[in-house]
């Protein structure tokens, strides 16, 4: 997850929370959410949220790690060893581990999912052969009379 993943060709430009809504695809209410959680800081013009081309970039690392599952404490932790590693180190082998621990939930889900469906698939089966047993038991007792 780098800062400049899709970012925008905003440059200087300054953009007001109605447009960044707009460009990233949420709501001006999500976008307020993520200021109060302390993942981004649009700058203010009185009581206007103005955007930055780095806020929208966050924006767009916060929607992507929320995609992909992570917590917004997690997402939190990227963004702020971006600001404080230069290098990035840190922030590439924490984000090794938090993909790998994603991974491993992820996994454990299929697996959960995979044994709901097929006991669901057990308990169709089963329900239809009982229809079946019920319509020849009905069909036969109609072929007595």
């Amino acid at each position: 997850m780098s800062q400049t993943d899709g970012a925008d060709d905003l440059g200087d430009e300054f953009i007001g929370i109605h447009e960044a809504a707009k460009r990233l695809g949420v709501t001006m209410r999500t976008l307020r959410f993520y200021e109060d959680k302390g993942l981004i800081s649009p700058r203010r013009a009185g009581t206007t949220r103005i955007y930055s081309r780095r806020e929208m970039g966050r924006m767009r690392l916060i929607l992507r790690g929320k995609a992909l599952g992570f917590a917004i404490r997690d997402i939190g932790e990227f963004l702020d060893l971006y600001e404080v590693d230069p290098e990035h180190n840190e922030q590439a082998r924490r984000l090794i581990e938090r993909v790998s621990e994603r991974v491993a939930d992820l996994r454990n889900q299929r697996k959960a999912i995979d044994q709901t469906i097929a006991e669901l698939r057990a308990i169709e089966q089963q329900a239809h052969e009982w229809l079946a047993e019920h319509a020849r038991r009905g069909a036969d007792q109609g072929a007595q009379t």
